[in-house]
């Protein structure tokens, strides 16, 4: 089968692999479609930063050249041995959830499975879904409903990261909240805030054709990040005190810095994406104000409140897609618009026409 595989920094090449094979507790999956993520764009820009390309993973062993690919869906076609978990069987149609965990952690034990260690996902530290035939663990393996279709199920796991940091910020009723980035992340963050039924959201890019897509998307206001005042219109829009919640969409140093400074006293700050570098932080502001700063690490239990969130059409999430193309073209059409072109949103690779 052709697979995109991780080599290093720009050097993603299409090869012929083996078709992987099955063992104990394992679930093969034909791969319908599957999304580029904004980590795999970041191991494809400056890695390698988690691909285990010269120390095995310690999970698994895997180490070296890595199929890349988290976001995904398909149709199960083979189940190893011991495999007795959601009832799975061959045909079913399903998406990965992609976190693999360590069985004798205290955060596994605990229901905490996203903050185990090592950390780790196919697509990562294991072979993942740019590829035709993929093999997950079968704790991994969720079923769809048949309304869900294989493109909205490619993209349950970014918006379980949304589901999840919603959730963690407490945000209620009729609070304000205010999102930095207009991609994926933040795209389906303003979807799971307003389905809380917040009274007014902001959201904030450079990209124009983002913003627009999040005025599309029912959001109160729309802030371009090149301009000045960004907090003075986040805090225009709430009264004049600050938004309850910033959600970090983005990973940069200026969205940070901004956001701590959208918010009212006693705010909120949701990080879902990390900054590559240290970022100044002014803690007398940070005490005197009572902000309270929180870290989003995937999305523990959360997959089966997404799928339903979208079968029930309460998240739209195919309404973030700006692109499909086929698995050759991952490179050109796919982490290189991304680099280049950022009013791209979520790109999908087809593997049925790859």
């Amino acid at each position: 089968m052709k697979a995109a595989r991780y080599y290093g920094a720009k050097d993603i090449r299409i090869e012929e692999v083996p078709i992987p094979s099955v063992k104990k507790n394992q679930i093969k999956i034909q791969v319908k479609y599957a999304g580029i993520c904004g980590s795999d764009l970041h191991e494809y820009s400056r890695g390698p930063i988690t691909i285990p390309l010269k120390k095995p993973y310690p999970l698994n062993g895997h180490e070296g050249a890595t199929i890349m690919g988290h976001e995904l869906s398909g149709v199960v076609v083979e189940i190893g041995d011991n495999v007795d978990c959601n009832n799975i069987k061959i045909g079913d149609r399903v998406v990965v959830e992609p976190f693999f965990r360590n069985p004798s952690s205290f955060y596994t034990q605990n229901g905490q499975y996203n903050l185990s260690d090592p950390v780790g996902g196919i697509g990562i530290t294991g072979n993942g879904a740019f590829a035709k035939y993929c093999v997950v663990e079968d704790y991994m393996v969720h079923k769809i409903p048949d309304n869900v279709t294989f493109k909205q199920g490619a993209l349950v796991e970014p918006a379980a990261v949304a589901v999840y940091a919603v959730q963690s910020s407490g945000l209620k009723l009729d609070e304000t909240c205010v999102i930095f980035g207009a991609g994926p992340l933040g795209l389906l963050c303003l979807q799971a805030a307003m389905i809380v039924g917040v009274s007014r959201t902001a959201i904030v890019d450079i990209a124009e054709k983002r913003l627009e897509k999040a005025r599309e998307l029912g959001a109160t206001l729309v802030i371009n990040g090149n301009d000045d005042n960004v907090p003075q219109q986040v805090k225009h829009l709430t009264d004049g005190l600050g938004a309850h919640v910033y959600f970090d969409a983005t990973g940069v140093e200026a969205t940070f810095t901004t956001g701590i400074a959208s918010l009212r006293k006693g705010g909120r700050a949701m990080l879902l994406a990390a900054c590559a570098q240290m970022v100044p932080l002014n803690t007398m502001d940070i005490v005197v104000r009572e902000i309270r700063i929180q870290g989003i690490l995937g999305y523990p239990n959360m997959f089966p409140q997404t799928i339903q969130l979208i079968d029930q059409n309460k998240m739209k999430v195919e309404r973030i897609i700006t692109k499909t193309i086929q698995l050759d073209e991952i490179v050109s059409e796919g982490f290189e618009v991304l680099l280049d072109h950022p009013p791209e949103a979520k790109i999908l690779v087809d593997m049925d026409l790859s």
